[in-house]
């Protein structure tokens, strides 16, 4: 079973990452749980953001008291329920997502912490999810976090609908180093960050900052 206090970040050394850990809110019982049972899934469940970015999410929706909030990939859950768990009253939270099978280790989670009640879950491509969201919808947070491909699509959908005081943030954008490295063929992925990341920094629409949390998150906001 994997350490479920693994991080993904490729640039610490294990004495770093525990340090980081160590002074870092720890998990709870039910995060644990979802932990052990993605682990169990083996290599896939890498996927899985580690707790130190969890605790960042929910800090910064703890920050933002969004009143609408998307998830862009939900995989088994750990993202969405540090979201959840920190939305005002009132508050929900889109997820999209196109797996039954990883997103039904989500509900039961979700369920076992109480906050399944403020999730709405859309098995759907999410690029059609977020389109069909009505006109004037507005969000005030969201995570993106799915196919690396589909990251300027979800960006495109979620900048004109974001709040004055709203952030977009993106997960996985320094890729373990490889966006600066030398592109090999038929990588598709890391050239779509690359192009991701090029095209978000020259956006005037936005500030943005990338920072070298877990595998790179990348906070979005628009200008005002």
């Amino acid at each position: 079973m994997a350490d479920p206090t693994s991080s993904p970040s490729f640039f610490l050394d294990e004495a770093v990452h525990d340090y980081v850990i160590s002074h870092t809110t720890p998990v709870d019982d039910v995060q644990h749980s979802l932990m052990d049972a993605t682990a169990k899934l083996g290599p896939v469940a890498n996927m899985q953001i580690a707790p130190d970015q969890g605790m960042f999410l929910s800090m910064l929706v703890s920050a933002i008291r969004p009143s609408f909030a998307v998830e862009v990939g939900t995989f088994t859950g750990y993202s969405s329920l540090a979201i959840a768990r920190a939305l005002p009253e009132g508050g929900r939270l889109l997820c999209c997502d196109v797996s039954e099978e990883w997103t039904a280790m989500a509900r039961r989670h979700w369920s076992m912490a109480g906050v399944d009640d403020r999730i709405d879950l859309v098995i759907a491509p999410a690029v059609d999810t977020l389109r069909a969201l009505p006109d004037d919808r507005v969000v005030d947070f969201a995570f993106i976090d799915a196919d690396k491909t589909g990251y300027l699509d979800y960006y495109g959908e979620l900048v004109p609908r974001l709040s004055p005081h709203g952030l977009i943030a993106v997960d996985n954008v320094l890729w373990s180093g490889r966006v600066v490295d030398d592109l090999a063929e038929g990588d598709v992925d890391t050239a779509a960050l690359v192009e991701f990341n090029e095209r978000v920094a020259d956006d005037d629409r936005v500030e943005v900052v990338l920072l070298t949390v877990g595998d790179g998150v990348t906070l979005i906001r628009r200008r005002t």
